[in-house]
C-alpha cells in the first residue's frame, strides 16, 4: 500500500511542474510584449509582473505559489502514512486531494472566480484534515512491536 499511498503525492509533483512550465511558456512572452527585458533585470521579483501583464496571465503565477504553500504540509502527511501503512480510504482521500488541488490549478488560471476556487481549495482542505488526522492517530497510538525496524 506504499505505492499506492505515494502515487498521489507523485502526480500532485509533476502537477506543480506542468503549471511551472504552463506559467512560464505564457508569462515570459507577455513580459517581453510588455517591454520587460528580463535578461537585463536585476533582483527582480516575479510580483514585479503585478499590473504591467494581464490579470489573467498572472493567474497561473499565483497558482504555482498556492501549489508551493498548503501541498507541503500534504506531501508529509502522505509520507508519514505510507511509512505507518496506509489504508484504502487514506489512499482515496490523497487522490481527491489530488484531484481537487488540479481542479483548482486549471479553474485559478483559466476563470479565477473566487467563489467556486474558495469551494475547491475548502473542500481539498477537507480532505487534508482527514489525512492529518490519520497521520497523528498512526503515529501517536502506534504499536512500536508492530513497526518494522
Amino acid at each position: 500500500m506504499q505505492a499506492q499511498m505515494l502515487a498521489p503525492a507523485a502526480v500532485l509533483v509533476a502537477w506543480t511542474l506542468i503549471m511551472l512550465f504552463w506559467m512560464a511558456g505564457t508569462r515570459l512572452p507577455a513580459a517581453a510584449k510588455a517591454g520587460t527585458d528580463i535578461g537585463a533585470s536585476v533582483g527582480g521579483r516575479g510580483q514585479d509582473l503585478e499590473g504591467v501583464i494581464a490579470d489573467k496571465i498572472n493567474w497561473k503565477a499565483h497558482n504555482l505559489t498556492h501549489l508551493h504553500e498548503q501541498p507541503t504540509l500534504f506531501y508529509a502527511v502522505v509520507v508519514i502514512i505510507a511509512l505507518m501503512g496506509a489504508s484504502a480510504g487514506d489512499t482515496l482521500a490523497a487522490w481527491i486531494y489530488v484531484g481537487l488541488r488540479i481542479m483548482h490549478s486549471l479553474w485559478q488560471s483559466l476563470v479565477n472566480k473566487v467563489s467556486v476556487r474558495f469551494v475547491l481549495f475548502l473542500a481539498s482542505t477537507f480532505a487534508l484534515i482527514y489525512l492529518t488526522y490519520r497521520a497523528v492517530a498512526l503515529t501517536l497510538f502506534a504499536d512500536p512491536g508492530a513497526i518494522p525496524s
